[in-house]
């Protein structure tokens, strides 16, 4: 779900900017995760982290902006810094979480398997 979930705010960044094309392909992209294997996962894992990038850059931007124009910029960056630990987080749940490892066939999982 977390996956799921930081596709659709992705999504909804490049809809709002314009980018209806990029829109689409960021809500499609997790459904790669059905692909039971490990490159879909990495993939994954990969695709979230260019979207921390492009929250990262977000932020900046629009603060930057904010502070420029003399506006209040601090819940801005609190709000936008929750969205970028929570994409990176979901990024990372396929390597703490011992049954998506497993699912993915993802490296220590079958290991940690195979001495029990």
């Amino acid at each position: 779900m977390p996956v799921f979930l930081s596709a659709l705010l992705l999504g909804a960044h490049f809809l709002r900017s314009g980018s209806v094309l990029m829109a689409v392909f960021t809500l499609l992209f997790p459904f790669v995760l059905f692909i039971k294997r490990s490159w879909a996962a990495r993939l994954v894992q990969l695709f979230l982290a260019f979207g921390v990038i492009e929250w990262a850059i977000t932020l900046l931007h629009l603060v930057a902006e904010r502070r420029v124009d003399g506006q209040p910029w601090i819940r801005l960056a609190i709000i936008l810094g929750i969205v970028v630990l929570f994409t990176g987080s979901s990024a990372l749940i396929f390597s703490f979480s011992r049954s998506l490892r497993k699912r993915y066939r993802m490296g220590t999982a079958l290991t940690e398997e195979n001495d029990i």
